[in-house]
């Protein structure tokens, strides 16, 4: 089958070639790939600064498809279902993490697309327990960007505590600061996006998708904006989605006394100034939000049956396998919020 393959550490070293197809053995289950996102992470492994990629390995871990093959442990999932899953695919089973199902901060954990072949290939394996049978009136576009989307409800629900009547704000307009956006606004929130000038683009997407206020920092006040929008009070919850210390910061200025504000952008060094004062005299809840995990899922699915959240809103390029360059290419130029790969578009 075709697969595109980090063959080696380092810059590129990444490869469109024929490799085995997987087999469904044991309580694996094989799937025929429909499409696959384009991740952040899948962008980092090809310049070669994912720590996380083992090569050789088949990249991609967003992905929707149709059930071919069942190992003969399989209990509930059926050929011809069509399915998402998550990217565990193996975990220790007896730390801590694992007994409470918060599988994404398992020390043992093994991923798709990082250490286990990933969903840039014609089909690919999951465990069963990661294997999730997507609602009748989800689309596969739709679907494969429900990982993603779990990262969002970890964030927003699991973490943040969205309530109605909250006043969220987003910094990043990326896909993650999209998924946040949309299950924000899910949960009753007022939500207030920030980027930059060149995310006009983005800009007009989250407005799509319901965001009520965007503001470009680099040519409005964000903190007039939020403090006229709460009387001077501050935001209830910020989420800092773009990797960047100064939006941190900035969240940690305008959000609220008591308020929380949670991190899930990757900062470029492990060690960065933060405003602790601010944390300390306001009691603000400084939280990490890492990945999603087994619940996250769950929720997700719950919203995408409702409707409330449409993912596909935010696919800006559509790129077959064979070019699959153009798609990296155009995510790492910033063009547009969210990059697919396409491998079967007949699959319904």
């Amino acid at each position: 089958m075709k697969a595109v393959v980090k063959t080696e550490t380092g810059f590129d070293h990444m490869q469109y070639t024929d490799i085995p197809e997987p087999q469904a053995t044991g309580d694996l289950v094989k799937i025929k790939i429909a499409y696959s996102g384009i991740c952040g992470t899948d962008l980092h492994a090809f310049k070669g600064t994912y720590a996380s990629t083992k090569p050789p390995v088949v990249l991609g871990h967003e992905f929707s498809g149709v059930v071919t093959e069942i190992g003969p442990d399989v209990k509930d999932v059926k050929v011809g279902d069509r399915v998402t899953s998550e990217t565990t695919f193996k975990t220790c089973g007896v730390c801590p993490m694992c007994k409470s199902k918060d599988y994404n901060l398992c020390g043992n954990r093994q991923g798709i697309g990082t250490q286990i072949n990933g969903s840039m290939a014609e089909y690919l394996v999951s465990r069963e327990e990661s294997v999730h049978v997507l609602p009748d009136n989800v689309s596969l576009l739709s679907a494969a960007l429900t990982e993603p989307l779990a990262c969002g409800v970890h964030a927003a629900i699991e973490k943040g505590n969205v309530q109605p009547g909250d006043i969220c704000v987003v910094f990043g307009v990326g896909a993650i600061g999209q998924m946040v956006m949309q299950v924000a606004k899910s949960q009753g929130a007022t939500v207030i996006v920030a980027g930059l000038s060149h995310d006009a683009e983005r800009f007009e997407i989250a407005k799509s998708a319901g965001a009520d206020r965007c503001v470009d920092q680099q040519t409005e006040n964000i903190k007039d904006i939020v403090m006229e929008m709460t009387n001077g009070v501050g935001a209830d919850k910020c989420f800092e989605c773009s990797g960047a210390v100064p939006a941190a910061n900035k969240a940690l200025e305008l959000v609220r006394r008591k308020g929380t504000v949670v991190q899930m952008g990757v900062f470029p060094q492990s060690h960065e100034s933060i405003w602790t004062d601010l944390i300390l005299h306001h009691e603000i809840n400084y939280v990490g939000s890492r990945s999603q995990k087994p619940s996250s899922w769950v929720k997700a699915l719950e919203l995408l049956a409702a409707g409330t959240v449409v993912p596909e809103k935010i696919v800006t390029s559509i790129d077959p396998l064979e070019k699959w360059r153009d798609g990296f290419d155009k995510m790492i130029r910033g063009e547009g919020a969210k990059g697919v790969i396409v491998l079967d578009d007949s699959l319904q």
